[in-house]
């Protein structure tokens, strides 16, 4: 499977279900409309914005053009890519009907047209060796040696990391783990905590 390296954002949980089954990488959803008030996502994806770049993966219809546009004019637009789903008509399997537009969306596309759709957007796809040394990626042995997962009060100091770094307080542990890992070496982790702890 193919790995990106930009950070791909899809409107809804079933495009991101899709997305995850035709490609490894990281993937938000903006909850459609959800995003534009939610302001601790918007800075999480300015944040790996600078550091990985985007590509917005949004469905063809009127509202998917709507959150990509409005997405482009609260980011950087120079950090961002666009992928197209193609406009196939048609309803997706899990719908009872189809769309006000009867387009299939990006939950509706196979991994071939998904994979497609990205490399048209000019996606960086990676080699990434299964084994990556360990003084270079953060860990979950990291994470739980941190304190941050695992132990006696690892939510309240995984709250107040997340709270340091701008980040979404409702960010899993895996979650967490996925963005320092675009942000930080391992090095530059701990140095991080320690400076965060002083």
């Amino acid at each position: 499977m193919l790995t990106v390296r930009e950070i791909i954002v899809v409107e809804g949980r079933y495009d991101k279900n899709a997305v995850a089954q035709a490609v490894r990488g990281i993937i938000i959803e903006t909850s459609g409309f959800g995003v534009f008030s939610d302001k601790e996502k918007l800075s999480l994806m300015r944040t790996l914005s600078e550091k990985r770049g985007l590509i917005i993966l949004t469905d063809s219809d009127k509202a998917g053009f709507f959150i990509r546009g409005r997405l482009s004019g609260m980011l950087d637009s120079s950090r961002i890519k666009h992928a197209y789903a193609p406009e196939i008509t048609g309803k997706e399997k899990r719908k009872a009907s189809a769309s006000k537009e009867n387009k299939i969306g990006v939950e509706g596309l196979s991994a071939d047209l998904i994979v497609a759709a990205l490399e048209r957007a000019g996606a960086t796809f990676e080699e990434i060796p299964a084994n990556i040394s360990p003084e270079h990626k953060i860990t979950k042995t990291d994470m739980f040696d941190a304190g941050l997962s695992g132990s006696y009060g690892s939510a309240a100091k995984r709250s107040r990391l997340l709270e340091h770094l701008a980040l979404p307080k409702r960010l899993s542990a895996n979650g967490l783990l996925d963005v320092l890992n675009i942000l930080y070496t391992r090095n530059e982790f701990y140095e991080m905590l320690a400076s965060h702890d002083s």
